[in-house]
């Protein structure tokens, strides 16, 4: 067997325990007061950086690891052994090192060149072992916050970190929320479950009732609680992998194992599997460490009620992406979920994805799925500014947390009279010039003049997030909500907030009115749930903007009458019967009369022929000669 057998193949391949050769000690001065009643008189943290640190001391990005990472996170040249996410920093990689200067750390608790329990206690002159005091997130952060001080470095323009790397960057926003532009919480939560709390349980128990543990005071000359730790590491292998991932991995050759020299069972593939990476932990990591860790990650919490939650994470000003995969069960999507509807509750920044993987909880290691998940925290870094301006409660100046840099577009001033409730000014005003942005509708330019600079926007089927381009360069703050996880990529990318959702479930973590506008453009006609969605959409937004095709506009009505055919024509009108996304298909006179119906009052009516691009007055019978319509309602009396 070797190390590139596919049948060992793991987000721990790459890992040794060779020394590393590019991590620098630092000595934090004076000793640190833990928030559990401890005390360490001497801490020194192990530390790698990658990349070149700006004058101005603005480009820092640290990178939080997992329950047994390291801060090698990368390699620092040829020579040099992977990191655990190789794939993930270094030059041209998600998190750029020709960019950003990294920083990664080996936690406080750990065992690789940062103190913990295998350190040397120097009031006895041996190991700490299981006297090392117990630890808590909080204070691996604290440990972090000032290793970086003396390197130089006082805020960040992010913090990253999956699965307890994600607790620790969530942590680093919360109680520093002046130091931290950005947060990126992947495959983690604001507390465990208790079935994964169990798993962590079961791993100790191994360890702490191996005969050679010695009541956590064995030795280096000794093997220690290897078959513990062996179990533990084996345990957690498990939870790390989905079903589907690991029927896919041993079920060709189930009772076929590979033979390796082992003292585990080998029967089936899996078990030699999971023997292998038993064994290969145990050279590496220390059994006490693996306590420690496991406790700390075990008792973080930030609140699971919604409430609570929002309490939690409301200190913090940043934006934050928030990343799950979907066949992660130890670090389940909807526990990362609670963390976006806790940020959308209380009005703070925040963009969310549940990432198709089949990796299980190890996905955010592995490449499977790296161009997306991989893609979107490089573009969430690319799209930080600065630390933004704060109003005087410490809230971002938007609304929504989306930081507006640019200037207000020219033409300003005539999207300003379309705060006009007249339903015949749009007969009054010139067609809207075609042209405006990347995949340009003419609905879209017409949104544009309806919705006054400067007031947010929450645009529902954002698509890659072309109107919230628009709107951001006129000074509008927005948040896109979009299924697809490719659109949701391009829209971090493209520097936008955006929230993965499926609008047939409601608007449920927006509070009433959180909006001045929310847009629903030409998807109105593709949904199920259309009382619900415009019900919500006028809860939501105090004006809510709804563009829908026209279907009695007059070439359908006499495509069908005269041919005898389903309609067909360009837009949104164009695909064949059996393959429309069209589940709907209203008219002019039935918008109006459902909405009278849900009492919800229309204040402006536009109608566009989008052929010749222009605007349909109402004395030509708009729903005989329009295409397209927008209406714009809000709750009625």
């Amino acid at each position: 067997m070797t190390r590139t057998d596919p049948a060992f193949e793991s987000s721990d391949a790459v890992r040794t325990a060779r020394p590393l050769r590019h991590a620098r000690q630092v000595r934090l001065p004076g000793p640190v007061e833990l928030e559990l009643g401890g005390r360490l008189a001497v801490v020194e943290v192990a530390c790698e950086t990658w990349g070149t640190l700006s004058p101005a001391r603005d480009n820092v990005v640290l990178v939080c690891h997992a329950l047994s990472g390291d801060s090698h996170a990368a390699r620092h040249d040829a020579d040099d052994d992977p990191g655990w996410w190789e794939i993930m920093v270094g030059p041209g990689k998600p998190i750029d090192t020709d960019r950003w200067f990294v920083v990664c750390q080996n936690v406080l608790g750990g065992c690789r060149g940062t103190t913990g329990p295998s350190s040397i206690d120097p009031a006895t002159g041996r190991p700490h072992g299981a006297d090392f005091p117990a630890i808590t997130i909080g204070d691996m952060v604290e440990v972090q916050r000032r290793a970086l001080a003396e390197l130089g470095v006082e805020r960040l323009r992010a913090v990253v970190g999956g699965s307890l790397g994600g607790q620790q960057a969530m942590t680093w926003a919360v109680r520093h929320p002046d130091l931290v532009g950005g947060c990126v919480v992947v495959a983690s939560s604001a507390r465990l479950t208790s079935q994964a709390i169990a798993f962590d349980v079961v791993g100790r128990n191994a360890i702490v009732h191996d005969p050679g543990f010695r009541e956590g005071q064995y030795d280096a000359e000794s093997a220690g609680p290897a078959v513990g730790l062996a179990l533990a590491r084996m345990l957690a292998h498990i939870t790390y992998l989905s079903r589907d991932a690991m029927t896919e991995k041993f079920d060709p050759g189930r009772t076929e194992p590979r033979d390796i020299p082992t003292a585990f069972e080998k029967r089936f593939s899996v078990g030699s599997y999971l023997a292998w990476q038993g064994d290969k932990f145990v050279e590496r990591f220390d059994a006490n460490s693996y306590v420690t860790l496991t406790l700390a990650m075990d008792f973080f919490d930030l609140g699971d009620q919604p409430a609570e939650l929002r309490r939690s994470l409301e200190a913090s000003p940043a934006r934050w992406l928030v990343l799950a995969f979907e066949s992660d069960w130890l670090f389940p999507p909807e526990q990362s979920r609670k963390i976006v509807d806790a940020r959308i509750a209380s009005g703070r920044p925040v963009s969310w994805c549940c990432v198709e993987a089949r990796g299980g909880h190890d996905s955010f290691l592995l490449e499977e799925k790296l161009d997306v998940y991989g893609g979107m925290i490089g573009g969430f870094l690319d799209s930080l500014g600065p630390l933004g301006p704060r109003d005087a409660g410490g809230a971002p100046a938007a609304p929504t947390g989306t930081e507006v840099r640019v200037a207000q577009a020219a033409g300003v001033a005539a999207a300003a009279d379309a705060t006009s409730t007249d339903t015949s000014a749009a007969a009054d005003r010139p067609a809207a010039p075609r042209g405006v942005f990347r995949g340009q509708r003419l609905d879209q330019a017409e949104i544009l003049r309806i919705i006054p600079p400067g007031e947010s926007v929450l645009d529902l089927g954002c698509g890659d997030g072309d109107l919230l381009r628009e709107l951001r360069r006129r000074g509008n703050a927005g948040l896109g909500i979009e299924l697809d996880e490719r659109h949701v990529l391009a829209t971090i990318r493209d520097g936008h907030d955006v929230v993965q959702q499926d609008l047939e479930r409601g608007l449920c973590p927006f509070r009433d009115g959180q909006f001045d506008w929310v847009v629903l453009s030409q998807t109105l006609q593709s949904v199920t749930e259309t009382e619900l969605i415009v019900r919500e959409m006028v809860r939501v937004g105090r004006r809510a903007i709804a563009s829908f095709p026209n279907f009695a506009w007059h070439r359908l009505r006499t495509m069908l009458f005269e041919q005898g055919r389903s309609p067909k024509a360009e837009g949104a009108y164009g695909y064949e019967w059996w393959n429309t996304p069209n589940r709907r298909f209203p008219s002019i006179l039935d918008f109006e009369e459902f909405c009278r119906r849900q009492s919800i009052a229309i204040d402006q009516r536009v109608y566009l022929e989008s052929e010749s691009g222009r605007l349909v007055g109402e004395g030509e019978d708009p729903n005989w000669n329009a295409d397209v319509a927008i209406f714009v309602l809000r709750r009625g009396a």
